[in-house]
């Protein structure tokens, strides 16, 4: 049986940290890599005796470049904070790595929860993740917000799914929120992008349109609305966002 690593990164993930590294108890190692948190994170991660490396953030794509090849086994499992494994999906990859692989990277599916209400449409239906992959043929895409993985080989997919919590509260959503925008307007100031009132009027209404009606977000209720929403309204911030990074450097 393949060996594999699960590498967990986090910032003041001390509400998701403990029940993060329960869920890849399985896995031969675990890296917790912190970010230099000031809450209890790194404290729990200890008492659960992973193996902790600390490193100053710039984003996503670059912490997990940074710490994927210090990795002790070929196989990696890349988990976030506010995600678990469930049991079928525990068995499907120890019984993958017992096979004769034939990829060298899997496509994970995720369910997503928000406000305490599993999102099945909302522009969350396709939710997928590469998430299980081979230490050497992958890396991260060098961007801010929704780095994927760049694979040298063959991308199979898993057919169980991760549980993905991504909301704890209405202020920690927010404030996620808040960073993703930022994030976001950055990734499109490095493409050299300049915002117009196309990008402030039309494309978040798209946005909430496409979300809401032609991916059926209204089927979730009240939360589905809260959703699409608030990703409408990100979009929205991204470009003001964009425009007072361009006035700044004028």
């Amino acid at each position: 049986m393949e060996k594999i690593t699960a590498i967990i990164p986090t910032f003041n993930e001390q509400h998701n940290i403990g029940a993060a590294i329960d869920s890849v108890s399985w896995a031969d190692e675990i890296i917790v890599v912190d970010s230099f948190s000031t809450d209890e994170t790194v404290k729990i991660a200890n008492d659960k005796g992973v193996r902790l490396l600390q490193r100053e953030y710039g984003n996503s794509a670059a912490q997990k470049n940074w710490t994927i090849p210090q990795a002790k086994y070929n196989w990696i499992f890349l988990l976030d904070a506010d995600e678990r494994v469930t049991g079928n999906l525990k068995i499907e990859i120890e019984e993958l790595l017992k096979s004769d692989l034939k990829d060298e990277a899997y496509w994970i599916k995720r369910d997503n929860f928000f406000m305490q209400k599993k999102i099945r449409f909302s522009g969350w239906q396709g939710d997928k993740v590469i998430r299980l992959f081979k230490r050497d043929k992958c890396r991260y895409e060098e961007k801010h917000v929704h780095a994927e993985i760049i694979c040298d080989g063959n991308v199979g997919l898993l057919k169980s799914r991760i549980s993905h919590y991504t909301f704890k509260d209405i202020s920690h959503y927010l404030e996620k929120w808040d960073r993703y925008s930022t994030w976001s307007a950055k990734d499109h100031f490095d493409k050299g992008q300049k915002p117009t009132l196309f990008h402030f009027i039309f494309k978040p209404a798209f946005r909430f349109f496409r979300d809401y009606v032609v991916r059926l977000g209204f089927l979730d209720g009240i939360t589905g609305l809260i959703v699409c929403s608030l990703s409408s309204m990100g979009i929205f911030m991204r470009y003001v966002k964009l425009k007072q990074i361009l006035q700044d450097k004028m």
